[in-house]
Formats: C-alpha cells, structure tokens, sequence
C-alpha cells in the first residue's frame, strides 16, 4: 500500500472506532467525549486537503511506506 492509502485507511478506522466508542447506542459505548476525537480526525482531513501536507503520511513515509503517485 501507498502512505496516502495507508492515511486514508488508518483516518477511516479511527472515525468509525471513535464513533463506536462515542455513541451512546454502540454495544462498545465508553464516553461522548470520543466524538471530539472523531472531529480532531475531520478536521486533520480537511487541513490535510486545504494545505497538501498531512502529518500521518509523514509518520507512516517514515515507517517505511513507499510514496504515491
């Protein structure tokens, strides 16, 4: 995998544990308080678009995912 599929896999996996942590419905349900974790994810995302630089894809470049084209 490509670190921006890597980013986009890891962003998605953490919204939607966040969101099962988050909401008060979820059988894993901890605290509401996820759901800010689930904007912090969003608003990454849209600082990631708006600036074309994203701090995971650095971290995941530096474990040794190759760049995407």
């Amino acid at each position: 995998m490509t670190s921006w599929q890597l980013v986009r896999l890891i962003a998605g996996s953490f919204i939607l544990l966040s969101l099962a942590l988050g909401i008060p419905g979820s059988p894993i349900f901890v605290s509401q308080w996820w759901l800010a974790f689930t904007a912090f994810v969003g608003a990454n995302l849209l600082q990631s678009a708006l600036t074309r630089w994203c701090l995971m894809e650095t971290i995941v470049r530096k474990l040794g995912a190759r760049e995407g084209s």
